[in-house]
Order: C-alpha cells, then sequence, then structure tokens
C-alpha cells in the first residue's frame, strides 16, 4: 500500500543517515524536497536515481493536495528537507496532516535532527526540555520571552547567525546575564563548536566575532 514517509536527512555529515532512510529513499516513487538543488548533492552522493521535486513553506498549500491524489493513486511519496527532520522548523506539518484527514498511511523514520546533540551537549538537565524553534520575529517576540522568563526547563531556539547577537542580548534582558547557555554552531561538520558561558558572556564573545552557520541556543531553565 502507498503511504508517505517522511524522511530525516543529515544536518551536516553525509555519513549522520540510515541505512533505512537510504532504502526508503531509492524505494520511493517520488522525493519532495525542501530545495532541489541541496537535496540532489545527498541523492547524488548515495548513488539514488528518483524523481525529486521542490515542496517548501512557499509552494505546500498549492502541493498537497496534488500529493495527497499522487499517493491515493498508489504512488510511495518520501518527504525530505535541506536538513534534519521534516517538520521540525521545517515544512512538513500540513502535508501529514493532510494525509492523515485522507485515511493515508504515514511512516516517520528516526534520524537526526540539530537540537538533540545541542541539547545533551549542553550538559543542562535534559529529562524535561522546552523546544521553541525560531522565535517571532518581531510580532508577540517580547510576549514570548516574558512568559519563558519563569520556564524552569531547559529551553532550545534555533537562531540565524545574522539574529543571534541581537537575540542573545534580549536574552540577557528576559533571562538575566547570569543565566547559562551555550551556542551551539555547524553541529556534525568541519567546524563544529560549542561555546558555554553566561548570557551576558556568549553575548559580549558573539559582538566581537561574528557567527556563521547553523545555531543552536540551549538556555538554563529558571532555578536550574
Amino acid at each position: 500500500m502507498a503511504k508517505l514517509y517522511i524522511v530525516p536527512t543529515p544536518i551536516g555529515n553525509l555519513e549522520d543517515i540510515t541505512l533505512r532512510a537510504l532504502r526508503m529513499l531509492r524505494e520511493a516513487d517520488l522525493v519532495l524536497a525542501e530545495d532541489t538543488r541541496t537535496s540532489s548533492v545527498l541523492l547524488k552522493h548515495y548513488d539514488i536515481h528518483v524523481p525529486l521535486e521542490s515542496h517548501h513553506k512557499f509552494n505546500e498549500h498549492e502541493k498537497v493536495e496534488s500529493v495527497k491524489e499522487r499517493i491515493l493513486a498508489g504512488k510511495t511519496v518520501a518527504l525530505i528537507s535541506d536538513a534534519g527532520t521534516p517538520g521540525i522548523s521545517d515544512p512538513g506539518f500540513l502535508l501529514v496532516r493532510t494525509c492523515v484527514e485522507a485515511g493515508i498511511e504515514v511512516e516517520t523514520l528516526p534520524g537526526a535532527t540539530a537540537f538533540v546533540p545541542a541539547l545533551v551537549n549542553s550538559g543542562f538537565p535534559c529529562d524535561r526540555f522546552c523546544f521553541e524553534g525560531f522565535l517571532p520575529v518581531k510580532k508577540g517576540r517580547q510576549t514570548r520571552l516574558g512568559q519563558l522568563a519563569t520556564e524552569t526547563r531547559t529551553m532550545i531556539f534555533y537562531e540565524s547567525p545574522f539574529r543571534l547577537v541581537k537575540t542573545l542580548g534580549q536574552f540577557v534582558e528576559a533571562f538575566g546575564p547570569d543565566r547559562p547557555a551555550t551556542v551551539s554552531r555547524e553541529i556534525s561538520k568541519l567546524h563544529d563548536t560549542t561555546h558555554r558561558g553566561t548570557l551576558q558572556e556568549l553575548f559580549t564573545y558573539f559582538s566581537q566575532n561574528a557567527p556563521k552557520g547553523e545555531i543552536v541556543v540551549i538556555v538554563s531553565g529558571s532555578g536550574s
């Protein structure tokens, strides 16, 4: 029976993909990719030759119905993002919901996602945590930070290198300058680094050292 497979892809090192994920990509009738140019590099690396179509936040509302119909017609579809697990700060939720509502079986494979290694590597409690992903850029941002000021669980944020310094400054104001935190960048890639310190120390460091690459910020919970 045809179904939708959600297939995590490496967040950096191309070796961080499971054997099952490779098999599903080879067996799929169609692979939906956030950016076909990025994903074609991965598929070419593993000698996978399957039709590839774009499926990103700008066209997903237009495409979900046609994808649903193709699966109902017997096609097996695999959804991947540029890196990590689709649906986690990447397109995927809308397609999954549409398929579930249509009675289509959805199977999500376990695999890479950036926040797990960053969380464990932080050294902060990870038995309970709060994943915030990307905060609102404008509307609602300060309100959300105010709500998180008393959050006792370890908090996880994704951030752009272009906004990191501003965000750390806002964290200093919302959570206090002495709150412990880590900034992990380029996880599993050549320049994989984690900086540790208080929010004030991290703000000062990155104000003087412009960050690059994908970034995960881990902030200790209140009272930890």
